[in-house]
């Protein structure tokens, strides 16, 4: 059976209570980049299930702390 890179990040995290994914996307916040991968993997379900207004608010807050041209 083979699983792609998706699936392996989304079956490690399924049935995690909301403190066990808390910490899990915290721990990976300026850590490795390995992690990466797996951050972009739970952005996109946080994406693809959000309302406009929060996509809205994550693209601002994105925008907002991202460093300007020079």
């Amino acid at each position: 059976m083979k699983l792609d890179l998706r699936q392996a990040i989304v079956a490690r995290v399924s049935g995690k209570s909301n403190e066990d994914l808390h910490d899990i996307i915290a721990d990976s916040i300026d850590n490795e980049e390995r992690v990466l991968p797996g951050l972009g993997v739970l952005f996109e379900i946080i994406w693809k299930y959000s309302e406009e207004t929060t996509q809205n608010m994550l693209v601002t807050t994105l925008k907002e702390h991202l460093p300007s041209k020079s």
